[in-house]
């Protein structure tokens, strides 16, 4: 059967067996997972902050090797240059002639590891590719593969010898993901599973079984497209992103204290990423707690404050927070 034509319980069970099997093996990042899968049903871009040694990369090797597609991860520094992620053309000597060798940009999946580490150019370059699916080279421009997504990650920690991104590649990103430590019982079931890892790999042993075919996430995302989503809750996404440019008419106390709202481009990606989520949690419609949930990481990136707000120690985070109180749901 076409993967199309299969049915969306089908596909939404396959979904459902993928994110056991991310879960199983990144233990303890239960929402890095699903935002992954998100990101993925809405044909997204990831931003995922956290300190180092906290799954971020095994996460998205996980998700290659089940489902379809190839992966490279890219390591940013400040030396990287835009050749390096898009390719270059390459003279061979037998023909005189010039000939495009690929980057690593022509993957399915992109890990840009510590991608504030590397400068404007390089910068430039991968916003080509996360917003027109292509990387130009003199006069030529190469199209990407049609599954491509990139996930790229900060460190909170270290900022010497850090490039801040800019705001219009911010923009690009569907989701801005925090990572935190994982609790206790999470913390022993990481050091079983390390144990069992090192010893399987003196053994010689079979890949992870591919769950899904690319196909199946292209049929998956246009039944996420057509997830009914109530006109009021419409709205209430439409209010939410206006209420970051202007907090006025919901919290008195915010006014003057955000200095850019979110573009309408979160708005788009709050819709596409709440109806993701609704879908991968085995539903045909959207919820107001799917809006709600996925919220903080659509705006976080996408909202700046004021000198005010500032000096005063707010958070985007607790702003988020606030007008998401204050906002009413349809």
């Amino acid at each position: 059967m076409p993967p199309e034509t299969v049915a969306q319980s089908v596909l939404q069970q396959r979904f459902a067996t993928l994110r056991e099997a991310l879960n199983s093996e990144v233990i303890g990042q239960t929402a890095l997972t699903e935002r992954l899968l998100i990101a993925l049903l809405a044909d997204g871009h990831l931003l995922v902050e956290g300190a180092p040694g906290l799954a971020k990369t095994t996460a998205v090797k996980a998700l290659a090797s089940r489902i379809e597609a190839d992966f490279h991860r890219i390591q940013f520094t400040p030396d990287l240059l835009p050749a390096d992620l898009t390719g270059t053309d390459v003279l061979r000597p037998q023909t005189g002639l010039f000939e495009f060798e690929r980057g690593p940009l022509f993957h399915n999946l992109v890990l840009a590891d510590e991608i504030n580490r590397a400068p404007a150019k390089v910068q430039s370059a991968l916003l080509e590719a996360m917003a027109e699916r292509q990387v130009s080279i003199g006069r030529r421009s190469w199209p990407l593969p049609k599954l491509f997504m990139v996930m790229a990650t900060q460190n909170p920690i270290e900022q010497e010898g850090t490039f801040p991104l800019p705001e219009a590649q911010l923009d690009r990103f569907l989701l801005h993901v925090p990572v935190h430590y994982p609790q206790g019982d999470s913390e022993r079931a990481i050091l079983k599973l390390a144990r069992e890892r090192a010893r399987e790999e003196l053994i010689e042993h079979a890949p992870p079984q591919r769950l899904l075919l690319q196909a199946d996430v292209f049929a998956a995302r246009k039944q996420v497209l057509g997830l009914h989503l109530a006109e009021g809750l419409e709205e209430y996404i439409v209010q939410l992103v206006l209420a970051t440019r202007d907090p006025r008419p919901f919290d008195l106390k915010l006014g003057g204290k955000i200095a850019w709202g979110a573009s309408p481009r979160a708005t788009i990606a709050l819709e596409r990423a709440s109806r993701a989520r609704a879908w991968l949690c085995g539903r045909d419609y959207v919820l107001p707690e799917d809006v709600q949930t996925l919220a903080p990481d659509v705006l976080r990136h996408r909202v700046l404050l004021g000198y005010e707000a500032e000096a005063e120690g707010l958070r985007v985070d607790a702003v988020v927070a606030r007008l998401l109180d204050r906002v009413p749901l349809p």
